[in-house]
């Protein structure tokens, strides 16, 4: 069926009707050779003693002294062809486990942000480690998100603890997936894995059933952070699902061209998809990207625009040539509040990204650029996401659907209302939570709006909604593992 709601009360997007072609076979060729140009002649930057090790003794060009890397483009390509091209991301339900093959959009929140809205009292704030388990808590109850990142930044935590404690929090408020881009150490990504092994019944299960997948960010132009390659080599040795996203922002990390910015970042990505491949052969990676455009007023990152929207599906397109899955930046909207701008742009990223059949989304719930979480904004992403879902459902043309015999029983100036059926399809037609179809003369009486109700739903949600708790000795299994890390000396 397209875009059935699998079970676990998670809504996907499965056999678009839709379908979008942005670049020729010959386009995505030239992208392809240019980024081997990039890897092979230029470098990327590897700061760290065993991804440096790794790349020598497989025949690379290293150079201690800059940590720039230089490798020949049949080295990448062999590395990459040893990527599984699908998997499974886990859940603690099963029946929430999220089969990344192709053909199946997931909706995620965003992170890590810094600042949040207050639920209560609309104030913007330093966002602490209650912030991160209430957001999983609604996270849960949506239908929309299948998978969580963590949102915000824990930082009332220890900062070289924090990310533990951030994915604990949401494993005690959900059972969907996880996927963290906050653990960019290795001795955190060590704890992590063994949280992670806890969740999933030993090291072997995780294996098979990777509760948690790990992002890592570059660091643009064509560079890479050296402790979160440490922790991704770590995480990957375990069989947790691996990727690395690229934010380059064209004019500033990148080219001003679009197309020289997508060559920088694939760069960045796909050599360190192939350094893991080279470490751990089938060990499952992703391709994940939050490319986007600097303003060329300021120079500031813009978090939405055509370029956003083009890039959403440019990298999936590039990930599909790889054959791998896709985590891609949608939504996180650059305005400073829930409004048109935040629709405009978190409406066209979304459905660019879908109608490529990019495998996770991310940015619910995010303003001015992932950096502030709004709650109003989370719930109506949600919206968005369930507009997009219905799009791609396109118009299904069978005799049932073409309706002939309501059609005669009706005949000219008749009404459909009171036809079977009509009771039999009009729930198959979208009703928004937070879009008004009211009469004029009712919201003029009440002058409310999407605001008020997605904060008022956000609201009750956090009252009533009790996720799958964790067992007791579980959790005090999780928090043993995070105290030992805490007395580890910092690298």
């Amino acid at each position: 069926m397209i875009g059935t709601t699998v079970t676990g009360k998670i809504k996907t997007i499965t056999n678009p009707a839709l379908s979008l072609n942005l670049f020729s076979a010959e386009d995505i060729q030239r992208l392809h050779t240019a980024t081997l140009d990039i890897i092979e002649n230029i470098g990327v930057r590897f700061p760290s003693p065993r991804a440096l090790d790794i790349w020598q003794a497989h025949g690379a060009s290293v150079d201690r002294a800059t940590s720039i890397v230089k490798v020949p483009g049949q080295i990448i390509e062999q590395a990459l062809k040893s990527a599984p091209p699908a998997y499974t991301l886990a859940a603690r339900q099963p029946d929430q486990d999220l089969p990344l093959d192709g053909n199946h959009v997931y909706l995620g929140t965003d992170g890590c942000g810094v600042e949040i809205i207050d639920i209560q009292t609309g104030l913007r704030r330093r966002s602490a480690l209650q912030d991160v388990a209430d957001i999983a808590r609604i996270a849960d109850h949506l239908e929309e998100i299948a998978f969580h990142w963590v949102a915000l930044s824990a930082q009332d935590c220890p900062p070289h603890s924090r990310g533990l404690h951030e994915l604990a929090a949401v494993w005690e408020n959900s059972t969907k997936h996880v996927q963290t881009e906050s653990v960019y150490s290795e001795r955190e990504a060590r704890a992590a894995v063994e949280m992670a092994a806890a969740i999933a019944g030993g090291r072997e299960a995780l294996r098979k059933r990777p509760v948690l997948s790990i992002m890592q960010c570059t660091a643009p132009p064509l560079g890479h952070d050296g402790g979160s390659l440490e922790a991704a080599l770590i995480v990957a040795e375990a069989g947790i699902p691996t990727g690395f996203m690229t934010m380059t922002a064209a004019m500033t990390t990148g080219p001003a061209t679009l197309a020289g910015t997508l060559a920088v970042g694939n760069a960045e990505v796909i050599s360190a998809t192939a350094l893991i491949q080279l470490a751990f052969p089938g060990a499952p990676v992703f391709y994940a990207a939050a490319q986007t455009a600097s303003d060329p007023r300021s120079g500031v990152y813009t978090g939405g625009g055509p370029e956003d929207f083009l890039f959403g599906a440019a990298t999936n397109i590039l990930a599909d040539y790889y054959n791998i899955p896709l985590s891609m930046g949608s939504f996180a909207t650059g305005a400073k509040e829930a409004n048109w701008q935040a629709g405009v742009e978190n409406s066209l990223s979304t459905f660019m990204a879908c109608v490529v059949m990019s495998d996770m989304l991310l940015g619910v719930g995010f303003l001015h650029g992932s950096r502030i979480w709004s709650y109003e904004q989370m719930l109506m992403d949600c919206e968005i996401y369930s507009l997009v879902h219905k799009m791609m459902q396109g118009i299904p043309v069978n005799q049932d659907t073409l309706a002939l015999d309501a059609i005669r029983a009706v005949g000219p100036g008749g009404n459909f209302l009171s036809q079977k059926h009509t009771r039999q399809h009009m729930r198959d037609l979208f009703t928004p939570q937070y879009m008004d179809r009211r009469p004029y003369n009712i919201w003029e009486e009440k002058r409310d709006g999407a605001r008020e109700w997605a904060l008022a739903r956000a609201r009750q949600i956090l009252t009533s909604h009790q996720p799958d708790s964790l067992d007791l000795s579980l959790s005090r299994e999780l928090q043993q593992i995070i105290a030992a890390a805490e007395k580890e000396p910092s690298a």
